[in-house]
């Protein structure tokens, strides 16, 4: 029995993890829940703008005979605690007005999402609008396989062993705190550096930290480039899957 047909009378919500990109990386389960759910909502970053997470599920699970709903989420920045950009909170509730639309009508809707839901995702801030508005509505998530996990992989590096101490840092933000993380901590994962690339190679190199530092662009994926020297990587305009990985301890027995 598929699942929009074990729905109820509303529909359930689907947060689907769908990895960093290569779609051999999409998990059973995502796999078998966007199989079974008729209704789509994807991500964009812009009007009729193109899904990546959409790409990708394409690739194991065809679109035909769906119905793909396009959801805009602009790119801005999000602090929490802070008062929320109103073009972004006019954004997400357009999107979650669209989606309770059809779950009202007793449709099951898939949100795929790069990586995993759980992680810098704009599922969340989709979900807490739907939530705010049915707070009945039934939801799950589904994990998915993560960039920095992908990365290191590609690399045969751990992310952390022993008693490493591990930060994942989103590194759009111009914030002090970045440079007191790389100093103290034992492993830094850097995402979203495609923006701030040469200021990222001007801070690890005045660290001393290039030699620690390896960037994955499109990781997994045939186009793959891997910078071990990051400064090589200046003044380049790199893809949006583009991940930094600092670890300062060598693995020695």
């Amino acid at each position: 029995m598929s699942i929009e047909t074990a729905s109820s009378q509303t529909g359930h919500l689907y947060l689907v993890g769908v990895g960093p990109g290569d779609p051999e990386l999409m998990t059973y389960k995502a796999v078998r829940i966007l199989t079974d759910t008729r209704v789509w909502a994807v991500p964009t970053a812009r009007e009729n703008g193109v899904s990546s997470a959409l790409q990708i599920a394409d690739q194991l699970v065809p679109v035909n005979g769906r119905e793909i709903l396009s959801l805009c989420f602009p790119m801005k920045k999000v602090f929490l605690g802070q008062e929320t950009d109103d073009q972004l909170l006019l954004a997400w509730g357009k999107a979650a007005d669209e989606v309770i639309s059809h779950l009202d009508r007793g449709k099951d809707v898939a949100f795929p999402t790069l990586g995993d839901a759980t992680l810098y995702s704009t599922a969340f801030y989709l979900l807490a609008m739907i939530l705010e508005r049915r707070p009945q509505t039934k939801v799950t998530v589904v994990p998915g396989i993560t960039a920095m996990a992908a990365c290191a992989a590609s690399q045969s590096s751990p992310l952390a062993l022993g008693d490493d101490v591990l930060a994942v840092v989103p590194a759009a933000f111009e914030d002090d705190r970045l440079r007191h993380i790389l100093t103290s901590l034992d492993t830094v994962v850097l995402m979203k550096v495609h923006r701030r690339l040469d200021a990222l190679i001007d801070l690890l190199t005045e660290l001393d930290l290039v030699d620690h530092t390896v960037l994955i662009e499109r990781s997994g994926l045939p186009d793959e480039r891997v910078y071990t020297d990051i400064r090589e990587a200046r003044g380049k305009q790199l893809h949006y899957f583009s991940t930094m990985l600092v670890r300062k301890k060598k693995v020695l027995f």
